[in-house]
């Protein structure tokens, strides 16, 4: 298979279900948006030394990859009683966010002040990768003005961002260095 189609070369993409779509619609900024945000994770996941945050790195990536099918295949009247062919987010993939936080956090010392973005290397990224989420949960909520894109998936962003700055709380702990205070000037 070639990794090359040309299909794309008048600026149009296809949906999954055929439907095409420019390039630059916000559906297709939103899935790009999430593909950032994966790759963001494999370069936090490069230098994690940690297996507890390998693994909720690893868990993030596969789900991610999952919300980005789900955003490019729309939702047509009647999907609800159809099965899919792709795997949509919904309250699981919340409820195992929800979880992840919870372990992530139960091991932190309680937060009393801001903290800035930084410590170690991959607590920085995955400051970085928590930056991305919040953009692509604000895409969603763009789009899902326009377009049906069911319940759960800016909730699951939402938690997602969440995790990654517990997941970042974490890596500074692991790494023995503190949370970078916010000073107020």
């Amino acid at each position: 298979m070639k990794l090359y189609t040309k299909k794309g070369d008048d600026g149009r993409t296809e949906l999954f279900g055929g439907q095409s779509v420019g390039k630059d619609s916000l559906r297709v900024a939103v899935y790009g948006t999430v593909d950032e945000l994966n790759s963001t994770l494999g370069l936090a996941a490069a230098v994690c030394k940690h297996a507890e945050i390998s693994q909720a790195l690893g868990t993030l990536q596969n789900r991610l990859f999952d919300l980005g099918a789900d955003l490019a295949t729309p939702r047509q009247d009647g999907d609800k009683n159809k099965p899919s062919a792709i795997s949509r987010i919904d309250e699981t993939h919340v409820t195992q966010a929800e979880r992840m936080i919870d372990a992530a956090c139960s091991r932190l010392p309680e937060m009393r002040q801001f903290i800035l973005p930084g410590g170690s290397e991959v607590a920085a990224r995955l400051h970085v990768s928590r930056a991305v989420c919040r953009r692509a949960e604000r895409e969603c909520v763009t789009l899902s003005k326009q377009e049906d894109l069911g319940p759960w998936i800016t909730i699951y962003l939402n938690r997602v961002g969440d995790l990654l700055f517990a997941l970042a709380r974490r890596a500074n702990q692991l790494d023995g260095l503190p949370d970078v205070p916010w000073q107020k000037t």
